[in-house]
């Protein structure tokens, strides 16, 4: 009884110990206690078993709660991926909860990759080497690929030296370089398909629990099921963008249909009111949108609406091309192309920019407005033919009949106004030589610039010939020799002459730029265009009526005129400068002043009439000038 009752009391003890979950070296204390005080055996053995049984408990209590934790720590995981709709949230769940649950240094999963029927590195939490970030398994390789292939859980408390695994040197690398050493590898399934391997790894050796693989199989199941509800999502998200797709599609082709018919009315209603290229460009872009570059058959513009990119029309050649042997818009260079064909004649082309994609109705409606173009231009031209035949016949009349009386002058003027050229305005005669060019081209071309610009335009005695209404011919030669030259692919040399007017003076200025014509040719200056005056002196030997005060106002004009302002003496310091040879200390001597009074005046000249006045062409230019200049005003 002594002993039932000493029992009893150490019983309590260890009662005390469960109650606040003491340590299990503190269950020594009753033990210690007893043997100190002499107790007898049979006491010590009774406390012996006590203790046992009193650890027991503690450990099957120690068990239960954390059963309970990973149970609790299951169904918040479980709450947690329900909440989650994107696939790579749900698994950066699965793995971060894994590796709490476990407490393992990593946790990581693979995903099957169907299309290179392997298994990948997807999601990895704790991971430090970027190789085994990137790593791939092959079924039957390495520990994953084992558990990939049976579909069954395996762990192994030492990686490197485990013989029931392939082991691959790549795979060997990126677990050494991570340093792992244990690791646990559960399915993920689905039904009995593997769809990846979710694992616990540590960095030191340590045998896995089967409450650890069973609690990692859980949290794989719910995974495996958060995964495949992530997918349905993906795919019912697909399924609905789909038919939102298709539904867009019916109501962009219904708009298209639409657009379609409206262009069509529009391009009718065009034409029947007598509407031009430049009204149907403008229509069709509208319609279609984008930007609109009409070009005709030589690639020049016709037309522009809402501001077109910058296009070099040589580029598109192979485009035009194209579209006219299979009588479709083409796709070049970011631009939509549609040639304008009239059977086997080429008219030009249309440029559409501003669209990367053209919708099927909106290719059509292109291609309908080069079809339309095409009989605008054939209508256009066949009035511009009888317009050019007209102005050439006009042309021909003030050219030939210089001897005319005051009613056939009248007459011609009349002629004349009706045509939009106004004779008596200021206006300029230009000859062409077009050397080896096709002659009909170059007189349509003629022609076309009369028409625009107000003028008269053709052939006569072999030569190209414009009446245009400027006052500034030598500007507008070279304009001439720059646009023709590439028009016709030739050398296109252009003498002007006046400005005149009247039409009693159209032959004589004729005649003066056919001359200046000669002039240029003689001096070599083939392919490009000048007048009378900006040739020099050379212009005024060849000229009928020399423009004296033309010629020396071209070259002292401004020295003149600043002298007259200003009260200077530049004209006489350029004349002794010439006198003395270029020398500064003789012109110095001669106008009686200091040598920096000399240079001070000569850089203002040169402000005055450009840098290169000292160049020898034109130092010659300039000193006939100052002959020219002293000779009207009785200076010697």
């Amino acid at each position: 009884m002594a002993a039932a009752t000493i029992g009893g009391v150490f019983w309590n003890d260890f009662l005390r110990l469960l109650a606040r979950d003491a340590a299990a070296v503190e269950f020594e204390g009753p033990l210690l206690a007893a043997r100190a005080r002499g107790e007898p055996p049979e006491v010590i053995e009774e406390l012996e078993e006590g203790k046992h049984l009193a650890l027991q408990v503690r450990e099957m209590l120690a068990s239960r709660r954390r059963r309970e934790g990973q149970l609790t720590a299951l169904f918040e995981t479980a709450g947690d991926l329900a909440r989650l709709s994107d696939l790579d949230s749900v698994l950066n769940a699965i793995v971060r909860r894994a590796r709490q649950l476990l407490g393992t240094d990593i946790a990581y999963l693979t995903m099957h990759d169907p299309v290179r029927g392997d298994t990948y590195m997807r999601v990895t939490d704790g991971s430090t080497s970027a190789a085994f970030q990137q790593l791939r398994l092959s079924f039957g390789e390495g520990l994953g690929g084992l558990v990939a292939q049976t579909g069954m859980p395996y762990f192994t408390s030492n990686y490197m030296s485990d013989p029931q695994f392939r082991h691959v040197h790549t795979i060997d690398s990126a677990v050494e370089q991570e340093g792992l050493v244990s690791i646990l590898g559960v399915p993920l399934q689905i039904g009995s398909r593997v769809i990846g391997v979710l694992f616990a790894a540590n960095r030191a050796e340590r045998p896995f629990t089967r409450e650890e693989v069973a609690l990692l199989g859980s949290l794989a199941a719910h995974a495996a099921v958060a995964i495949d509800q992530a997918r349905l999502l993906e795919e019912t998200r697909v399924a609905l963008d789909e038919l939102n797709s298709a539904n867009r599609l019916l109501q962009e082709h219904s708009e298209a249909v639409e657009r379609a018919a409206a262009a069509h009315d529009k391009m009718a209603q065009l034409v029947l009111t007598g509407g031009g290229v430049a009204e149907l460009a403008v229509s069709t872009v509208e319609v279609i949108g984008g930007s609109l570059l009409v070009l005709d058959e030589h690639d020049r513009e016709l037309a522009s609406v809402a501001n077109p990119e910058s296009i070099e029309p040589q580029s598109l050649r192979g485009a035009v091309a194209a579209s006219r042997a299979s009588g479709r818009s083409v796709r070049e260079s970011g631009h939509w192309v549609a040639a304008v064909s009239a059977g086997t004649e080429h008219l030009g082309a249309l440029v559409l920019s501003g669209k990367h994609e053209l919708e099927d109705a909106d290719q059509r409606i292109l291609e309908r407005a080069a079809v339309v173009t095409a009989l605008l231009l054939l209508a256009r031209r066949s009035g511009a033919e009888a317009e050019s035949r007209v102005r050439g016949e006009l042309l021909d009349d003030l050219l030939r009949r210089s001897d005319l009386d005051r009613a056939a002058l009248d007459a011609l003027t009349a002629r004349a106004d009706r045509l939009g050229a106004d004779l008596d305005a200021p206006y300029s005669v230009y000859v062409a030589d077009v050397g080896s060019a096709d002659r009909q081209r170059a007189i349509l071309a003629a022609n076309h610039i009369a028409r625009t610009r107000y003028g008269l335009g053709g052939s006569f005695d072999g030569k190209i010939v414009l009446l245009l209404p400027t006052e500034e011919p030598g500007k507008e030669a070279a304009a001439l020799a720059s646009e023709l030259g590439p028009t016709l692919s030739a050398e296109v040399t252009v003498g002007g002459a006046g400005p005149a007017r009247g039409a009693a003076n159209v032959a004589s200025t004729y005649a003066e730029a056919q001359r200046c014509l000669g002039a240029l040719r003689t001096l070599g200056r083939t392919g490009e265009g000048a007048s009378a005056a900006e040739i020099g002196f050379v212009g005024l030997v060849l000229s009928d009526q020399p423009d004296v005060s033309g010629f020396v106002d071209a070259q002292l004009g401004a020295i003149v005129d600043y002298d007259d302002r200003r009260g200077t003496e530049l004209i006489s310091t350029l004349r002794t400068y010439f006198a003395c040879n270029g020398n500064l200390a003789k012109t110095k001597d001669a106008l009686h002043v200091h040598v920096n009074t000399v240079a001070q005046r000569l850089d203002r000249i040169s402000r005055l009439i450009g840098d290169d006045w000292q160049a020898p062409e034109r130092m010659l230019e300039l000193q006939l000038a100052l002959r020219l200049h002293q000779l009207r005003h009785g200076k010697r």
